[in-house]
């Protein structure tokens, strides 16, 4: 490759909306994209200078599908030039943050645009989770009217459980709270400013969160600490009839063990947003009238993306 005269931005993925302020980077750097391809092509094109002279890497959450995640192995092929990359989400797991560090890479996200649209699909899967909504709803389309429906449960006077009160958890409590549930949360560390708990919700610690809600919602960064976080030992120590809702990142929780628990009645119901193998979806889950199931989709609103 010719050494460009312009700095090299590389677009991992799509731009759906921000078309025209992508466009006119053009006029201060020499723009590519890769939209095709794998990790092993994408290393091979590392390793061969491909992206020679690259300033920075702008990426959407599903080129993880293109690259793989911004590991070690895939970090040491960058060229030393690079110094950005931009990742186009709040959470950002796909990218070893650490390894970008020692390299002299600036890694940047966007904490704070995910937290209303994320919250509202938190709400969303409760409400349609505490009814078990999936089965009237699959019945009334196949022509059965209510079908085999089965009651569900209100919210008011139930305890909720929050798993993590960042800025998403805390969005999620503010409009759970009118439902009138009792509130109540774990964190790494209690907060401290009402903006980060607006609710006044109560801190407990991640055992007695777990014994004593009716309904645990998960808003949790993927971490080394959190993978695998809500397994089998964690589904036994739960209240019988439990609901479980996840918008945060599909690693947290043990399918294996969540779909075991469905089907013991430990767990009423279930509503996720995000999965262990996504896109792959557990069978246990797709079989199952006992969750509501929606394919990472926290984030696709107009005034989210736009």
């Amino acid at each position: 490759m010719t050494d460009s005269p312009k700095p090299i931005v590389l677009l991992l993925g799509e731009v759906l909306h921000a078309t025209k302020e992508w466009d006119e980077l053009a006029g201060i750097a020499e723009l590519r994209q890769l939209n095709h391809g794998n990790r092993k092509q994408f290393l091979e094109s590392c390793g061969s200078g491909v992206y020679r002279g690259l300033l920075a890497i702008s990426r959407t959450y599903d080129s993880v599908e293109l690259t793989g995640r911004f590991d070690q192995e895939l970090i040491d092929l960058l060229p030393q030039t690079l110094k950005f990359i931009s990742h186009n989400g709040a959470g950002y797991d796909q990218i070893d943050a650490e390894a970008c560090a020692n390299r002299g890479i600036s890694v940047s996200n966007t904490p704070g645009a995910a937290d209303a649209c994320t919250a509202n699909t938190a709400i969303f899967l409760l409400l349609g989770a505490l009814r078990r909504a999936h089965i009237p709803a699959t019945a009334l389309r196949e022509g059965r009217w209510r079908g085999s429906m089965v009651l569900g449960h209100d919210p008011d006077g139930k305890t909720l459980g929050i798993l993590g009160m960042g800025g998403i958890g805390s969005a999620f409590a503010l409009r759970a709270a009118t439902f009138g549930f009792d509130m109540q949360y774990h964190n790494r560390n209690p907060v401290v400013h009402p903006p980060s708990n607006p609710t006044n919700a109560k801190y407990v610690s991640f055992d007695a969160l777990l014994r004593t809600s009716d309904v645990i919602s998960i808003h949790l960064p993927l971490n080394q600490a959190t993978t695998g976080m809500i397994g089998r030992k964690e589904f036994r120590k739960m209240k019988a009839g439990v609901v479980i809702v996840n918008t945060a990142r599909g690693k947290i929780i043990d399918e294996d063990a969540l779909v075991e628990a469905l089907e013991r009645d430990k767990v009423f119901a279930a509503g996720l947003d995000v999965y262990e193998k996504e896109p792959e979806i557990h069978p246990g889950l797709l079989k199952s009238d006992k969750v509501v199931l929606m394919p990472h989709v926290g984030t696709a609103t107009v005034e989210t993306q736009v």
